[in-house]
């Protein structure tokens, strides 16, 4: 077997392959005539299942830090950033007829169709009749429109309006026209994109369509949600914003200026909803050691509705100080690393073809023309070019990308005194290897014709 089988992967269909493929084609189309889109069960169907509503409830009854600045600023009669949201928490968890009633009277005047369905649905002991209709009323009409826009946070706010007033035809329109035929395909290929603030949408569609149907969105495209949580994780500034009410971390950007702090909020939120959609994975329990630091609890008018929705501080961690520094988004074409864990590392950032460097407190902006390749953290980033060559001249195993590589293209790879493999980028153009320890061998790269 040639030694350097781990930087290779040519990719061979084999008969039993093909039946295997076929095989799993058969189950997924009977798995799709099985499912029923159906909305089974009482309110509240969003987010507030048994188990976690009893969470915030026990919050409430051990006056948690979370439920204290909660009721501090709604009970203190705070302009909330989302009011509609904030007095339906309020209520459902205190029983406070006078929030609920407020955020009936929000959800009445307002043309937000996500709280419009939030406070139906959390609110129905203040309901009154008249108002339960002309709430469905309005969801359902708004979902009679064709959407102005396809994009996360649009389809979210219909789903949720979906769920709400158990609109079959809809639910059964979003998993099967939007997220199988537009959403899953781009994930698996890397060419869907949305931006980090999306990225809270694309968790609360996940769990309104879990809870409400009972399928996991996820399962169309496993691999990008497999490695999303690293990612999450690794996509951050090392070093974090001082804020008024709290310290944030901080996720990459494009642009000049100050960050965005609606952003870096809702960057939290939707790392704190992934972990609740699934706490027993290994993946989201290092995300949740990443979230528990108390510093970055979210304690303003915006941050605090989600920390207190979404937090569950009894759960256990693991430390993120045991991932790898580096990690690959394959899946979606993204590299990130850093040279240690602490908040004066060196940070490494490439997505779209644009690179992006942290270090000494500054970001900096860099092109894919540079000659010289980088070393961060024991990893090494080359910048590609169709045809090249480098030496690893490493004395131990090595981790290796070359990156700005043609998108989904097939490359000749050579080392000395060895044959040469076929290897494929990713949607983003970057090859990955892994060498063992060498010295004195070049490595010469091609693009196939």
């Amino acid at each position: 077997m040639c030694p350097y089988d781990t930087i290779v992967g040519v990719k061979r269909t084999t008969r039993r392959g093909a039946l295997a493929t076929i095989a799993a084609g058969a189950l997924g189309a009977q798995q799709a005539q099985e499912e029923e889109f159906q909305v089974y069960g009482d309110s509240p169907r969003l987010f507030l299942n048994a188990r976690r509503l009893r969470l915030l409830k026990r919050e409430r009854e051990r006056t948690s830090v979370r439920w204290t600045q909660l009721e501090t600023l709604v009970a203190g009669k705070a302009q909330m950033a989302e009011q509609g949201l904030a007095h339906a928490l309020y209520h459902i968890v205190s029983g406070s007829a006078e929030f609920g009633k407020s955020a009936v009277q929000f959800a009445l005047q307002t043309n937000d169709m996500r709280q419009q369905a939030i406070v139906l649905d959390w609110c129905q002991a203040v309901l009154s009749e008249e108002q339960l209709k002309l709430l469905s009323t309005r969801l359902r009409q708004g979902l009679g429109a064709a959407p102005a826009k396809r994009d996360m946070g649009t389809m979210r706010d219909r789903a949720l309006a979906a769920v709400a007033i158990g609109h079959k035809e809809e639910l059964e329109r979003i998993v099967k026209e939007w997220w199988r035929k537009e959403v899953a395909p781009g994930l698996r290929a890397g060419s869907y994109r949305y931006t980090r603030e999306d990225s809270y949408a694309l968790f609360e569609m996940l769990h309104a369509i879990r809870d409400g149907i009972q399928i996991d969105l996820r399962d169309d495209a496993p691999r990008y949600f497999k490695e999303l949580p690293f990612y999450h994780v690794l996509s951050y500034y090392p070093a974090t914003f001082p804020a008024a009410e709290n310290e944030y971390r901080v996720p990459f950007y494009d642009g000049d200026g100050e960050p965005d702090l609606r952003v870096a909020a809702l960057a939290r939120a939707a790392d704190l909803a992934m972990v609740a959609f699934d706490t027993n994975a290994q993946e989201t329990q290092f995300v949740q050691g990443w979230l528990i630091h108390d510093r970055f609890l979210m304690r303003g008018v915006f941050g605090i509705v989600y920390e207190f929705l979404w937090a569950n501080p009894y759960q256990p961690g693991l430390s993120y100080y045991h991932l790898p520094l580096s990690m690959h988004h394959a899946a979606s074409g993204r590299l990130a690393l850093r040279s240690s864990w602490e908040d004066d590392a060196v940070w490494f950032h490439y997505s779209d073809r644009k690179v992006q460097f942290f270090e000494e407190g500054r970001r900096k902006d860099r092109g894919l023309n540079s000659p010289a390749p980088v070393e961060i953290g024991g990893t090494v980033v080359h910048f590609g070019r169709d045809t090249m060559k480098f030496q690893p001249a490493n004395a131990e195993l090595q981790k290796t990308y070359i990156i700005g590589l043609a998108p989904n293209a097939r490359y000749d790879i050579e080392v000395d005194d060895e044959e040469i493999v076929e290897k494929m980028t990713d949607a983003g153009g970057i090859l990955e290897f892994d060498f063992p320890p060498m010295q004195d061998k070049s490595v010469r790269v091609k693009r196939v014709p």
